[in-house]
């Protein structure tokens, strides 16, 4: 990893980090798991483990029967990857134990926030039917990365989009974003998905275009 990312020139600074969160019975060993994956996040210079909670099968799903152990689970390790210098960001996911607004809530309100810090996805909660500028700004002082994607309904990259083409309010949730002073990342990302009518290249293009629009500057002036 390190030769790649000195070829590429880039800086590590986080990593998405999946995570069992529901299953007791694993604690101990995705406690162990995330220590040592805190570790190489470390040895090649980054600072954030993203907290990707382990996906549910949603009929099936008894969120009110999971919570204790999704809030233990965080607790052991977030605090374990403190202990190592990193820090941790609890990432609400589509398909996952915690995805929709309640679940968020209930799990951010009752987490040692200490340790637990808060990365959402604004266009996972704006699929999931949350208001994402709500959420951002309800649990701000606790956010230190952050995905940005924009969400629409059509059939590409899991029916998200490059920024400014969709139904994400960037504005309102870039300003909250801005008086966070200790936000680490905010990352500009789109989920994989068949066909889509843009090349990875102009993805990124798209989005960065939008961004300047808002008045955003770029260290790069290359693509």
């Amino acid at each position: 990893m390190g030769r790649l990312l000195d070829e590429a020139k880039l800086q590590l600074i986080s990593a998405y980090c999946g995570a069992n969160l529901t299953d007791e019975a694993q604690r101990s060993a995705e406690v162990a798991k995330l220590v040592g994956w805190g570790k190489l996040i470390k040895k090649y210079g980054g600072s954030v483990a993203v907290i990707g909670p382990n996906n549910v099968k949603r009929p099936d799903y008894d969120f009110a029967a999971s919570k204790a152990n999704i809030v233990a689970t965080l607790n052991e390790i977030c605090k374990a990857l403190a202990d190592v210098g990193i820090t941790c960001v609890m990432h609400q996911h589509t398909g996952t134990c915690v995805e929709f607004r309640g679940e968020v809530y209930a799990v951010m309100e009752a987490v040692d926030t200490r340790y637990v810090k808060f990365g959402p996805d604004v266009g996972q909660l704006q699929k999931g039917g949350s208001d994402p500028v709500k959420i951002v700004k309800d649990f701000l002082p606790v956010i230190r990365h952050v995905h940005l994607k924009d969400f629409d309904i059509w059939p590409y990259w899991a029916a998200y989009c490059p920024l400014g083409r969709g139904t994400v309010d960037f504005r309102a949730v870039l300003n909250l974003l801005e008086t966070q002073k200790d936000l680490q990342i905010a990352m500009v990302e789109l989920d994989p998905g068949g066909k889509p009518p843009l090349t990875l290249i102009q993805t990124a293009e798209a989005s960065k275009e939008y961004l300047k629009k808002l008045g955003y500057s770029f260290r790069s002036q290359g693509n």
